[in-house]
């Protein structure tokens, strides 16, 4: 298989929530154009800290290079009903067969609502307290997911121990990831690099996959 590279970052623009811009300078005022950018740092495709919710003292800009590159298992999901709870079964044969350091990219298709007036409000699949403890113990490297958080961001009971028992495991967090309906290997090389910014709880990121990749 020839290598392939597939972007699953969200496009940041004015209509997301949380992004921004402004004109700071054109080409016939100032001889150049730019743009001053406004971002949340949990918007569009995004990567958490664990000081997000304040589980440990790790920062987005000291997250290891190491753990933002890994072998990563898609597993289809576009089946599950909305504000399904994502468990362990889910996996598949995956769970039986996963090894420490590996990822897992889901792949439920919520990324096709982005669009939609109420993309934040809408009932999105989510990870349970069940698969979230699994990814803990079995040392998962990143945990991607379409929606824009890993379990519902009105329930902050929810909300918090979800995170918190992912990020207290170093389990890195992708959330907001599109295009996972590209991907054609079972699993693939994932490549999530979050902006370097000092004392972030997290940060906009650019993740790709890449198929074809010899597996070491």
């Amino acid at each position: 298989m020839s290598l392939r590279s597939i972007d699953l970052t969200l496009t940041y623009q004015p209509t997301m929530r949380g992004v921004d811009w402004e004109t700071a300078a054109t080409v016939e005022k100032d001889g150049w154009n730019a743009r001053l950018l406004h971002l949340y740092s949990h918007s569009g495709t995004h990567m958490d800290a664990p000081k997000h919710f304040n589980c440990g003292d790790q920062t987005i800009d000291e997250i290891p290079l190491s753990a933002c590159i890994s072998q990563a298992h898609v597993i289809p999901l576009t089946h599950l009903a909305p504000k399904a709870s994502i468990r362990v079964a889910d996996l598949g044969p995956v769970a039986e067969s996963f090894q420490a350091g590996e990822s897992l990219l889901l792949h439920t298709g919520w990324s096709q609502h982005v669009d939609d007036g109420d993309y934040y409000r809408r009932a999105f699949p989510r990870i349970s307290e069940e698969l979230a403890s699994w990814c803990a113990d079995h040392q998962v490297t990143a945990l991607g997911v379409e929606p824009p958080s890993v379990a519902d961001v009105f329930d902050l009971k929810e909300v918090t121990r979800i995170h918190q028992i992912l990020l207290s495991a170093e389990v890195v967090i992708v959330e907001g990831l599109t295009h996972l309906d590209a991907l054609t290997a079972s699993m693939v090389t994932f490549i999530a690099l979050p902006l370097k910014i000092a004392q972030g709880d997290g940060a906009p990121c650019r993740a790709i996959a890449l198929e074809g990749m010899p597996i070491i």
